[in-house]
């Protein structure tokens, strides 16, 4: 096993005083902004704070219990975004000495059902997954169980949360379309979340920012599944679909797999005919034929976050204390479905 790096293998590779390490990490004494940030640097090289950071966690979360949709527990192709971040989330948990309690949300149950079973299990905090009913949230707040809300969006602020930034990064991404020069930017979504309401407000920013919003196409699917966004580009095809250089922006991955099928089934090119943007950025579209231009989500990155949100939670202990929404910043991967106009 490696051994646990200590303050006194700072001071030594720091060059300075074991006091002067404890009082730059605990800010306990007045210490020149050179000397904390070098004491810092190194902290973090020899993996000091992290490994500080993962016992302050184990000592205040012992076991938690995860929320989960129905529909979001299959482990199928489709269900990619969830299962990533379940698989973080039980990594980072396992690797924390955290106990995880599974609990399923089934659809059309009581909200309270979950309070009960938390308080049945005794666990220190609740992580609830997409699920953002205004009921359930405000029963889980009204509970005072300390909990935290994964890929969701509560309207209230009463539960701390953590979400990819939906419209800034939607807002972004149709930024990207307009200054390729296509003369139509689709925004291919379905009734989803408040969280994929965001997408579309994005997508609606961007158009008013340059003056276009009149322009703004919006293609409601069914469903986020590839089937159903293939259901709804055969429509839009036979309406009339793309005029002049078109690029279809697609609120999901799986949206963009089926939207591109059914380019394709009507004898339209990828990108040649039609460039297409997905959102997500699930391991389906590196490889997917063309390979899939998108808004990366950094899917890895909501467990630490989650959890750090309900450490704070837990050690404040305090019904005062205002929530807090975590937004983590997207990009976008450029691959091989989407192409400039000018180049085609």
């Amino acid at each position: 096993m490696a051994k646990k790096v200590g303050v006194r293998d700072i001071a030594e590779r720091a060059g300075v005083a074991i006091s002067t390490v404890s009082h730059a990490l605990n800010g306990t004494a007045s210490i020149s902004e050179t000397v904390r940030a070098r004491v810092l640097e190194v902290a973090g090289e020899m993996g000091y704070l992290a490994q500080r950071q993962v016992k302050g966690a184990i000592a205040t979360i012992t076991k938690v219990m995860v929320a989960v949709p129905e529909d979001a527990l299959p482990e199928r192709d489709v269900n990619l975004v969830s299962w990533t971040i379940l698989r973080a989330l039980t990594d980072v948990c396992a690797a924390r000495g955290i106990k995880v309690i599974p609990f399923k949300l089934v659809e059309g149950a009581q909200p309270e059902g979950v309070v009960r079973a938390a308080r049945g299990a005794g666990v220190d905090g609740l992580v609830l997954f997409h699920d953002d009913r205004a009921r359930l949230l405000a029963d889980i707040q009204k509970a005072g169980i300390p909990a935290v809300l994964i890929n969701g969006e509560d309207a209230s602020m009463a539960l701390d949360s953590v979400t990819p930034g939906n419209r800034f990064a939607a807002q972004r991404a149709t930024d990207w379309l307009l200054g390729l020069g296509f003369d139509r930017v689709v925004h291919l979504t379905w009734e989803g979340r408040k969280t994929v309401r965001r997408r579309l407000d994005g997508y609606l920013d961007a158009l008013a920012e340059a003056g276009r919003s009149k322009e703004a196409d919006v293609l409601v699917a069914k469903g986020y599944e590839p089937e159903w966004g293939a259901a709804r580009v055969k429509d839009w095809l036979a309406a009339g679909g793309p005029q002049g250089s078109t690029a279809l922006f697609c609120a999901a991955d799986n949206l963009a797999f089926g939207a591109i099928k059914a380019l394709r089934e009507a004898g339209l090119g990828v990108p040649e005919d039609v460039s297409v943007m997905g959102f997500d950025g699930v391991a389906l579209g590196e490889f997917h034929e063309p390979p899939l231009t998108t808004v990366n989500i950094p899917l890895n990155e909501f467990a630490v976050e989650a959890l750090g949100l309900l450490q704070q939670r837990i050690v404040a202990k305090s019904e005062t204390r205002a929530a807090r929404r975590v937004e983590l910043g997207c990009d976008i991967v450029v691959r091989d479905s989407v192409a400039q106009p000018s180049i085609l």
